[in-house]
């Protein structure tokens, strides 16, 4: 990808492992959507392309693997785009939002713990607004904004005369039981 080679984006998963408390090693794949979409058929029943999937370890092999994130270039390329940031920045949103899954987060269920840590890490590793705030539907949006939550990415926004973000694809962490 452009603006991130191989080596910067190991170094940025093993500091984003580190920060969001995952140990064992996390192995990324940047890939097509194409792929995504076969990836997200087979383990999710859901025959779409996304942005992002994370694969937690087959047993046997916990601790020494934290497990596999797979990212769509392709579509992280589109997001970077409307969003008005790098592809780099954006594959780094992606990877740590899979890291964060593979760390045991579930912001489908986990009344908002993932989005706050999301929030704090992204701040930590200055990147703009992450997957759970973009994808929020709209009638949490006035929730999350009162929130405080996001206030950095709405005074960004607001400053930048930028709306609210499309709604993105996203990825949660599929079993192979799935």
């Amino acid at each position: 990808m452009a603006g991130l080679s191989e080596a910067a984006l190991e170094r940025f998963v093993r500091r984003a492992c580190r920060a969001a408390g995952v140990k064992g090693a996390v192995d990324v794949l940047v890939t097509t959507s194409r792929e995504l979409q076969a990836l997200n058929n087979r383990y999710r029943k859901r025959n779409k392309a996304t942005d992002v999937l994370s694969f937690p370890p087959m047993p046997g092999l916990r601790g020494e693997l934290a497990g596999d994130v797979a990212i769509s270039a392709e579509i992280a390329k589109r997001s970077a785009r409307q969003l008005g940031h790098s592809v780099a920045q954006e594959i780094k949103i992606l990877a740590l939002h899979g890291i964060l899954h593979l760390a045991g987060y579930d912001h489908e269920n986990d009344r908002g713990q993932m989005a706050r840590k999301e929030t704090q890490l992204r701040t930590l590793f200055s990147l703009p607004n992450g997957l759970i705030e973009r994808s929020a539907p709209a009638e949490n949006w006035k929730d999350q904004q009162g929130s405080g939550l996001y206030a950095a990415d709405r005074q960004a926004r607001r400053q930048s005369g930028e709306a609210r973000p499309e709604r993105s694809r996203r990825g949660v962490r599929p079993t192979p039981t799935q």
